[in-house]
């Protein structure tokens, strides 16, 4: 499988540690944010990965040329930002033949297992599964809302009366229908410019495994006393 990690935010949250290297390079628990997250691909059978980069591309470029073996990297510099839906309308062709291919927000950590959340989306394939979970602070969250059957009837970013604590994780299946839907607009988010054209067409899956947003310094910090690692995600690539 194929997946994007979108990386390329210029981590202004996270000053001054991201003024001299990529957000997607902040170290948890001395491991480089990217390497965890392509741990975690290489142990879920994705093969394939595109990161895109805008700030210290070429600190992620050196990082990159000095892995050795795991899933194949590509990566993508925007020399300006495109937005998490237009990094992958600009990179649509590398995933239109894929039957469904994974998105992840590069400043999550989690040690999820994604083999569970494909196995949900393949139960019932529809143009796109979230990963979503349960938050304390929804009004800072992009917050859906589901039905019995777990279709997203909702999605509101940063809501200010919040019917919902459910939260987009960062983490998703797309298919080609996702694609159809993505704006020709040069910049576009998922959240505001996609979602909202897919309700009634999307799943939430529901995750209590470790899962956090370090794209600020009190999580960042908080991350490197709580980060339990991947040890529990083991098995045979799917």
């Amino acid at each position: 499988m194929k997946a994007f990690l979108l990386a390329a935010g210029e981590g202004t949250r996270l000053r001054p540690i991201t003024n001299d290297i990529p957000k997607c390079l902040v170290p948890i628990q001395g491991q480089p944010l990217l390497g965890i997250w392509l741990d975690l691909c290489l142990r879920t059978g994705i093969d394939e990965v595109l990161v895109n980069v805008h700030a210290h591309a070429g600190a992620v470029r050196r990082y990159v040329s000095q892995l050795a073996g795991g899933a194949r990297v590509h990566l993508y510099e925007e020399e300006k930002l495109l937005g998490s839906a237009g990094t992958i309308a600009a990179n649509r062709s590398w995933v239109e033949e894929e039957a469904q291919f994974w998105i992840f927000y590069a400043d999550v950590l989690t040690n999820m297992d994604l083999r569970k959340m494909l196995e949900f989306h393949q139960e019932s394939p529809t143009a796109a599964t979230l990963g979503v979970y349960e938050v304390a602070n929804p009004s800072q969250c992009g917050i859906i809302e589901t039905d019995d059957r777990h279709v997203i009837r909702n999605f509101i970013e940063k809501p200010e009366n919040p019917a919902s604590s459910l939260a987009f994780s960062g983490v998703m299946i797309g298919t080609p229908e996702l694609l159809r839907a993505l704006s020709s607009s040069s910049f576009s988010d998922l959240g505001f410019d996609v979602f909202p054209r897919l309700i009634g067409r999307m799943r939430a899956y529901l995750s209590s495994e470790f899962l956090m947003d370090i794209g600020n310094l009190e999580n960042y910090g908080l991350a490197q006393e709580t980060w339990p690692g991947l040890s529990q995600v083991v098995g045979p690539p799917l």
